[in-house]
């Protein structure tokens, strides 16, 4: 495995749960061929000129294709890859203090100064594949952390929701293709659904319901609000998601960032740092702050938060990280 791998990034493992039930033939879309999950496929299946093939996704990288950028992106003798999870910036009902959940409302302008403050401080590591919920909130955060990057890659969403889609959206220029960062977009990295309390005010909530309730709706790991997902409903969602369609891609050797939400990537760190119920619960996810975890040898190690874009401080660059990232610059320079 790599830090970087010299295929384009449209050729990585991808999302495929709108595949899922379809039964068209395999399709090629850019140099990522899509199998309908109907396809007796094993889950790692290797073939000659093919990165992965999983169920309903099969990922082709040319062998004679040569990234602008395979110099610097693929430091010799790496076998990380790098994960970054961001949390969304502030939104508009984050500013009026009302329950959002999964009602899809749009960043503040401190949201999208947060965001693009994130950027900056991720602005020297790899990123390969973006993954994001289905909320405007966590889509914007990744677009607009990715505007501070070196590499000045675009970040592009992938649309597969129907053929017409994927038909509509298709790139025909191979030196644009090379140049763009797919983004995957996905309901099971929403936010908890917070059920009746959404579009209702904190504080007047409380006062009805009292402080006591509505700590335990907020806090506890199992107790839902009315009608709505508890932390460890949400939990099961999201990690399943991140074990099925994450993990294969650092597997695989890409860089990976996920921008989402307080309570979906509480639930994805508990399961990368083993923590228990309680100590999730305790856990605080600052708005806009990268977290950063190196993937190597199956197993996942948190190298901290980054505090500035120019300051490693707490955030403990691997070897090859640090590699990485001083190629990186002295290319832009």
């Amino acid at each position: 495995m790599a830090l970087n791998s010299c295929c384009s990034s449209r050729s990585f493992a991808l999302n495929t749960r709108d595949m899922f039930g379809k039964r068209e033939a395999c399709q090629t879309v850019g140099n990522v061929s899509l199998i309908p999950s109907q396809c007796s496929l094993s889950k790692r299946v290797l073939m000659p000129n093919c990165r992965r093939a999983l169920v309903g996704i099969f990922a082709i990288a040319s062998q004679n294709h040569q990234s602008s950028f395979s110099t610097s992106q693929n430091p010799i003798g790496s076998s990380e890859s790098a994960l970054i999870l961001i949390r969304h910036g502030e939104s508009l009902w984050n500013q009026k203090n009302l329950f959002t959940g999964c009602v899809d409302v749009p960043l503040t302008k401190e949201g999208v100064e947060e965001a693009i403050e994130a950027g900056k401080r991720i602005s020297n590591l790899p990123v390969d594949i973006i993954f994001t919920s289905a909320l405007i909130r966590a889509q914007m955060t990744a677009m607009l952390a990715m505007t501070q990057h070196l590499r000045k890659k675009v970040p592009v969403i992938l649309h597969n929701e129907d053929v017409r889609a994927e038909s509509w959206s298709k790139i025909f220029s191979k030196v644009t293709e090379d140049q763009t960062i797919p983004v995957i977009t996905a309901w099971e990295l929403n936010e908890r659904m917070y059920g009746e309390l959404q579009g209702l005010n904190k504080r007047e909530t409380a006062e009805k319901f009292g402080k006591q309730k509505v700590l335990e709706w907020r806090r506890s790991y199992d107790i839902p609000p009315p009608n709505g997902e508890s932390l460890a409903m949400c939990a099961e969602r999201s990690v399943a998601y991140f074990k099925k369609q994450v993990e294969p891609v650092l597997y695989d050797g890409q860089n990976v960032m996920i921008a989402a939400h307080g309570n979906s990537l509480r639930a994805i760190i508990m399961y990368l740092d083993k923590l228990t119920s309680q100590e999730v619960i305790d856990l605080e996810l600052s708005t806009g702050v990268p977290m950063l975890y190196v993937f190597k040898e199956g197993k996942f190690i948190r190298r901290g938060s980054p505090i500035g874009p120019d300051t490693i401080g707490v955030y403990a660059f691997t070897p090859d990280l640090a590699v990485y990232r001083e190629q990186l610059e002295n290319t832009i320079l």
